[in-house]
């Protein structure tokens, strides 16, 4: 197969090659090039789709905002996540829980109505985090967060347990036993960083943790509830010999990692993260959890990282540079079968942990800016989501090649690598214009396609393409952006197409391009068949 040459202004900007014109090529560059082959016919088997099983939101209450709301059904369009995970569901500012001066509870449920009835609306379910403390029944007053959390054990941990009991009771009346059994209940959030994120002990929040399972498990055996939600891959062993040693209920294990290796809790990134040089950062935790849960007593548990990201500080500008998209890549291929969701956090810079920001990229977890511009971390889950429902089989570290049950083939491919510089921190560094280096070049082989006619769609992420955070550099950072220059970096980082061409495969062809790759780049190559109307 000889493809016609792209007409597009585009390849002079990104070039990319036939292999059946390359006599200019040097031995030296030939040498360098990196080759992926794949035969249509070899298949894998289903793509792992855990990448987009679960993400991550701030709070619940700020779910009940319309921008909010607007970004998430944008984002389940483009990424297809299936559920999502946030703080903060018992909170004050969600009215769920008070006490007359009797010292009787009183429960409302209709913000929390609100946000699950929008949350079902558009195809998301909630993965439940039950936490934090109502302030009438906590038994003191620490909290976390501008929004105030509080962070303390229940001061009666009967009453936490009826409450839990009225709370899923009613998600049972309101939506449905089959509903709200698909549905996860996950015990807190990170009780290991006490007191951070819980003042009591280990066993306090064991014991916190048998009480909420147990109110859950009375309303339905079916319903699914897990933890301990550690940071750094915490807790497993001895959460799952607590509840075989006193028989109680657990369903899966959830934890979390990150992939920066100094600091804690650092809202505003003053500490100065710094991205691990570990090449199995996060993706190592995984693996370990998966192991140490293998050879545990309940070796069948499900796997959830219910947080996971490249930093854990809502103020670190690799969230926002286009390195990210490459670094999540990475990290999911890396962790392949180990677990059963990867929730990234978060989707939205609509997220108020050290209060609302000032600037529209201030290095925030979202996929999407507080103004809703698309970050290079959000084409790398739209093009994962663009993939086919079959793996084939590739020997290539750094690609995933699937197909469609029409004919269509895809692939997707990425270089990443960690450019920080020793003694450099996040802080410092990922604020800069960053121009990549050359990586040489990228063979594709794609044998046994069958033949007919194809639109050839070719996407990049990249240093200056789909990389928003640049061009915002470009603008002088200005602390405010008006709605032209919003409006401008939404359309020139839109993720469309670099390349589309109606191409014609022969029978007995191949498919074979050759590309310029360059340091975080990532690559999403899409033949779709065309099929004729009769």
């Amino acid at each position: 197969m000889k493809l016609n040459r792209f007409l597009f202004v585009a390849i002079a900007l990104l070039p990319v090659f036939s292999v059946f014109a390359q006599n200019e090529i040097s031995k030296k560059t030939e040498n360098r090039a990196r080759v992926i082959n794949v035969d249509y016919n070899e298949e894998k088997g289903a793509f792992n789709e855990m990448f987009k099983q679960c993400v991550g939101a701030g709070r619940a209450n700020e779910g009940l905002r319309a921008d909010w709301q607007q970004q998430l059904a944008f984002v389940k369009k483009e990424c297809d996540f299936k559920y999502i995970r946030m703080h903060g569901l018992l909170t004050d500012d969600m009215a769920v829980y008070t006490e007359d001066n009797k010292g009787n509870p009183q429960y409302s449920y209709m913000y929390i109505d609100a946000l699950y009835d929008y949350l079902l609306s558009i195809g998301v379910k909630p993965f439940v985090e039950l936490g934090f403390m109502p302030n009438a029944l906590a038994s003191s007053h620490q909290t976390i967060f501008w929004w105030k959390g509080n962070v303390t054990p229940p001061k009666d941990y009967n009453k936490w347990e009826v409450f839990i009991r009225n709370l899923t009771q009613h998600f049972t009346e309101r939506y449905g036993v089959d509903e709200v059994k698909t549905w996860y209940f996950e015990v807190w959030n990170e009780p290991n960083l006490s007191p951070g994120f819980w003042t009591g002990s280990q066993a306090e929040y064991f014991k916190l943790y048998q009480y909420t399972a147990k109110a859950i498990k009375s309303v339905n055996q079916d319903y699914r509830v897990g933890g301990p939600g550690t940071a750094g891959a915490a807790w497993e062993n001895e959460m799952i010999d607590f509840c075989v040693k006193n028989n109680v209920p657990i369903d899966f294990i959830s934890t979390h990692s990150y992939g920066v290796k100094q600091g804690f809790l650092d809202e505003f990134g003053n500490s100065g993260t710094v991205l691990s040089k570990d090449s199995m950062a996060v993706s190592g935790d995984v693996l370990q959890s998966r192991k140490e849960i293998d050879a545990s007593a309940k070796p069948n548990l499900e796997l959830h990282y219910t947080e996971w990201s490249s930093s854990y500080t809502p103020a670190d500008p690799l969230h926002d540079s286009y390195h990210e998209a490459a670094y999540i890549l990475e990290k999911i291929k890396q962790v392949g079968n180990a677990t059963n969701s990867m929730s990234y956090w978060v989707f939205t810079d609509i997220f108020e942990e050290p209060g609302p920001r000032f600037t529209p990229f201030h290095g925030g977890f979202g996929l999407l800016t507080i103004q809703g511009i698309p970050k290079s971390a959000f084409y790398a889950y739209q093009f994962m989501n663009k993939l086919g429902k079959t793996e084939l089989k590739n020997t290539d570290t750094r690609s995933w090649a699937t197909k469609t049950d029409n004919g269509g083939i895809q692939l997707l491919l990425w270089n990443f690598t960690n450019t920080l510089p020793d003694s450099v921190n996040n802080q410092a560094y990922y604020v800069k214009d960053l121009p990549s280096k050359s990586k040489g070049k990228v063979k594709v082989n794609i044998s046994h396609v069958p033949a007919g006619t194809y639109t050839l769609k070719i996407y990049k992420i990249g240093y200056r393409i789909n990389d928003a955070y640049t061009e915002y550099v470009d603008m002088g950072k200005p602390n405010q952006l008006n709605k032209q220059q919003v409006e401008k970096l939404k359309k020139d980082n839109n993720g469309y197409p670099i390349v589309t061409q109606q191409i014609e495969i022969k029978s007995n062809s191949a498919f074979s391009e050759e590309f310029d790759i360059r340091e975080n780049d990532v690559y999403l190559i899409n033949l779709i068949k065309y099929k004729s109307k009769k």
